[in-house]
Order: structure tokens, then C-alpha cells, then sequence
């Protein structure tokens, strides 16, 4: 038997009329103790019943299930109420929360019925102390910070990896730059060498003069010293 069925004989037994604007004493003592009962047989089950229950097919039990599952590790054994249970109404839906005190937490039981009365969902509302809540506020904080380191050193990874990533315009730039340094350099280079060759001309004017002077010097039997070396230039002259 599911839980909504269970539901539906607890308020099918009653005559009452639910009210479309507010909660009458009639319909909240109907939903209170429709809730509370619901309340006390969830938190008995075992684990084999809850998977049991998850398996029955409609959404109510399901959820509910669902909802207790993943909460009673974090409240242990059920200890007493704590408190009185609610009842509101808007948007045509009813909202009962019962709430319990646990061995390890306090919580909430939140039931939703439709404007029939039938329940549509349940949820567990753990209320956390103010020593858990900081806890949870600073693993929070921490698995956050440590996920900004990750996402940077990933992205730090993936900039590193844009140098071994082809790029063709960079290398038509660097072959440019290599060429204009090879012929910058053969430029300086002949630059350097003319002036070198142009002396070495003129020391081997000088040395062949030398030598003719020393020849004439030795057939006419005079010394060199007084041989002066001019330069000779053809001047052109008019015909008659």
C-alpha cells in the first residue's frame, strides 16, 4: 500500500469540505493529522521498505521517499516533536509542515496537498544549527576557492599549449625578418671590403712607381732621392 493511498483513506474517512479562500479547523485537523501520521511511518522504515516504496510507481511516494533517503543519514532516530504543526493555503494547494527534533539535527516535514486534499509531494527540510551552517558556509567556501584554482591552472595549461599550435603568419614573418638580416649583413659586409681593396690599389701604385724609379736610377747610375713621381694627364687639343 503507498503512501498516497494511506493518504486518501485518512481523509476519505472524514466528511469535510475544503474551503477555497482559508483554512477551516475541520480541513487543518484533517491535514494535520494526515501529515503527522504519514510523518511516523516514514521515519520507521528500513532501508529495504523505502527501496520498496521508491519501486511503487506514483510520484508521492517516490518523492517522499526520495526525500527521506537522501536526509535521515544527517538526523539519526527520531526524538519528539518540536513544535506544532502548520497549515496554509495559497495558489489552491495546502502546505502542512510538521516539525521534528532528531538526534543529530532538527527538521521539517513539508507536505503539499492539492485543493482536494490529495498529497502531490513532501520534502525534508533539515534545520541546521548555527556551528553546522558555518561548517557548511566554509566547506562551501573552501570547495569553491578550490575550484578557481583548478579552472586557472587548466587555463594557464591550455595557454602553454598555444606555442606548439602552427601559425603560419608568424612563420612567413620570421622568414621575412631572417631574409632582410642576410641581406642587411652582405650589404655591411661589401661596404666594409671596398675600401680595403681601394687602399690595396693604392699601395700597389706605390710600389710599382718605386720600382721604376729604382730602375732608372740604376741606368743612369743616380739615387732615387731626387725623383719626384707626377701624375700625367692627356689634355685633348683642337685639330686645325
Amino acid at each position: 500500500m503507498t503512501f498516497l493511498v494511506m493518504a486518501a483513506l485518512v481523509i476519505g474517512s472524514t466528511s469535510v469540505v475544503f474551503a477555497a479562500d482559508k483554512v477551516d479547523d475541520t480541513v487543518k485537523s484533517t491535514l494535520v493529522t494526515t501529515a503527522e501520521g504519514l510523518t511516523d511511518a516514514i521515519v520507521q522504515l528500513k532501508d529495504e521498505e523505502i527501496e520498496n516504496y521508491m519501486s511503487s510507481g506514483d510520484d508521492f511516494t517516490t518523492s517522499a521517499m526520495q526525500s527521506w533517503q537522501t536526509s535521515k543519514d544527517e538526523l539519526g532516530a527520531k526524538k519528539d516533536s518540536n513544535g506544532e504543526t502548520t497549515v496554509t493555503f495559497k495558489d489552491d494547494q495546502y502546505t502542512v509542515t510538521v516539525p521534528l527534533k532528531f538526534e543529530k539535527a532538527d527538521a521539517n516535514f513539508v507536505y503539499v496537498f492539492d485543493s482536494q486534499g490529495t498529497p502531490t509531494s513532501m520534502s525534508v527540510d533539515v534545520q541546521y544549527g548555527m556551528g553546522k551552517t558555518l561548517q557548511r558556509a566554509g566547506l562551501n567556501t573552501l570547495m569553491g576557492i578550490g575550484t578557481v584554482f583548478v579552472m586557472l591552472i587548466l587555463l594557464s595549461l591550455l595557454i602553454s599549449l598555444f606555442r606548439f599550435i602552427p601559425n603560419p603568419e608568424a612563420k612567413k614573418a620570421a622568414e621575412a625578418k631572417a631574409a632582410k638580416a642576410a641581406k642587411e649583413a652582405e650589404a655591411a659586409a661589401i661596404a666594409q671590403t671596398a675600401p680595403a681593396q681601394a687602399e690595396e690599389n693604392l699601395a700597389d701604385d706605390g710600389e710599382l712607381v718605386a720600382v721604376i724609379a729604382a730602375a732608372i736610377a740604376a741606368a743612369e747610375g743616380t739615387t732615387t732621392d731626387g725623383f719626384v713621381v707626377r701624375s700625367i694627364r692627356k689634355v685633348k687639343r683642337n685639330r686645325r
